[in-house]
C-alpha cells in the first residue's frame, strides 16, 4: 500500500466539497468534525483517520472506499475504472449497496480471469481475455444467458 499523501488527499476532498457546492463549515458540521480540523485536512496539514474519512465521505455523499484509496488505506480495485467510479458515485445507491455491487463485480472479474487462465488465453496487456460463455444447467450459460437452441430437424 502506498503511504498517505495528505496534500493530494486534502485537495481531492476540497474539490469534492466545491463540486458539491458545500461550504467548509457545512461539510464540517455534517461530517461531525471541527471547522479548523477540516480546513487543516484540506490544506494537507492533518492526516485524518479512516473513521474521519468515512464521515467526510458520507457527508460528501461519495464512497468511503474512494477516500480510503486516495488516502492509501486501500488498494484500488481491479477492473474498468469507469465502472467502479460510476458505482462509487451513484447517489441512488446506499453505501452498502455500492459495496455489494463492487464485491460482485470483483467476483465476476476473478471468475473470468480464472477461466481465461485455465483456457490459457490472455490479452496483449497480459490480462485474462474474455472467455466464451460455457453452457451450464437448464440451457443457460455461466453468464446467465440462454444457450442457442439446437435444430432438431
Amino acid at each position: 500500500m502506498a503511504s498517505i499523501d495528505v496534500h493530494t488527499l486534502g485537495e481531492f476532498i476540497r474539490e469534492q466539497r466545491q463540486s458539491a457546492e458545500v461550504s467548509l463549515r457545512q461539510l464540517a458540521k455534517t461530517a461531525g468534525v471541527s471547522n479548523p480540523y477540516l480546513s487543516q485536512v484540506e490544506r494537507g496539514l492533518k492526516k485524518p483517520s479512516a473513521e474521519i474519512l468515512g464521515q467526510i465521505a458520507s457527508a460528501l455523499r461519495i464512497s468511503a472506499e474512494t477516500l480510503y484509496v486516495r488516502a492509501g488505506l486501500l488498494e484500488p480495485r481491479a477492473g474498468d475504472a469507469a465502472v467502479t467510479a460510476a458505482i462509487g458515485v451513484d447517489e441512488t445507491l446506499s453505501e452498502r449497496q455500492r459495496q455489494v455491487l463492487l464485491e460482485i463485480y470483483g467476483a465476476f472479474q476473478s471468475e473470468n480471469s480464472a477461466l481465461a487462465a485455465a483456457a490459457g488465453t490472455t490479452t496483449d496487456e497480459g490480462t485474462a481475455a474474455p472467455v466464451t460463455p460455457v453452457p451450464t444447467r437448464a440451457g443457460t450459460t455461466a453468464a446467465g444467458n440462454r444457450s442457442p437452441k439446437k435444430d432438431k430437424s
